[in-house]
């Protein structure tokens, strides 16, 4: 590895076998581990023997630069994020932060992110064109995220929320559905990815108006279908139009 050099690493859930091989490398061959306290966690048990340093939920600029700092006196480190680092992760605020220490070299690898695994449990959801939108108004307005849903709602596709609810931001679903309903049917198939990856993983399909009910929190990743996807045995497929391309060509 580069003598000043920061990796910033997807894990996906967290459990090793849904981890990028490229990930499980970086992360076997760094001195030490930096992440979001629950993050890291979840990857002691996989590799014991680092040195991990760590914050809290909202201490993520301390973190990126701790990490950077280590990697500017020459230490082996990986700063670790849930799901993929450029999807709602660290390796944005990595780049802008590192500016100030144009030594160290950043390199992001990517992870398997929520939407992609949520999807894999629930069927296959994404086979046309999604948007992916976050409910946390923690870094974003509400009034850009609401603008943002009402915008997906009218171009029918998949829509994908992350973040849905927390403790602290209770109802934010319900008001998400009511948002999407004044587009979209409320039998529209939607689905429900819970704990991906972890302990306690589920998912649910259910219809837009059931899922304006339906109790979420950080740990689940939500779907909404667009005009063609169905629920085929309790899966959700989406369709691609293949049927079509082949009536068109006569076959």
């Amino acid at each position: 590895m580069n003598d000043k050099k920061l990796w910033v690493v997807g894990i996906g859930p967290g459990s090793k076998e849904n981890m990028t091989l490229k990930a499980i490398e970086v992360l076997e061959s760094c001195d030490i581990i930096c992440g979001y306290t629950v993050y890291c966690d979840l990857v002691k048990p996989l590799f014991p023997d680092k040195e991990y340093l760590s914050t809290p939920m909202m201490g993520e600029e301390k973190r990126v630069f701790m990490a950077i700092e280590k990697a500017d006196e020459g230490k082996s480190i990986a700063l670790i994020c849930s799901g993929d680092a450029g999807v709602y992760g660290m390796a944005g605020l990595a780049y802008e932060s590192g500016r100030s220490y144009p030594e160290v070299m950043i390199e992001v690898i990517p992870g398997v992110t929520a939407a992609i695994s949520g999807a894999a449990l629930l069927g296959a959801p994404l086979i046309h064109d999604f948007s992916v939108i976050s409910l946390s108004d923690r870094l974003t307005p509400i009034e850009l995220i609401e603008k943002r849903l009402r915008a997906a709602a009218r171009s029918d596709m998949i829509i994908v929320l992350y973040n849905p609810e927390s403790r602290s931001r209770k109802g934010y679903l319900s008001h998400a559905c009511d948002i999407l309903l004044e587009t979209i049917p409320g039998d529209r198939v939607c689905g429900i990815a819970r704990n991906i990856g972890r302990d306690g993983q589920s998912h649910e399909v259910m219809s837009l108006s059931k899922l304006k009910d339906a109790d979420a929190d950080m740990f689940c990743t939500v779907f909404i279908g667009n005009s063609s996807t169905k629920n085929i045995s309790d899966v959700m497929v989406t369709a691609r139009g293949y049927r079509g391309e082949m009536s068109e060509n006569g076959r």
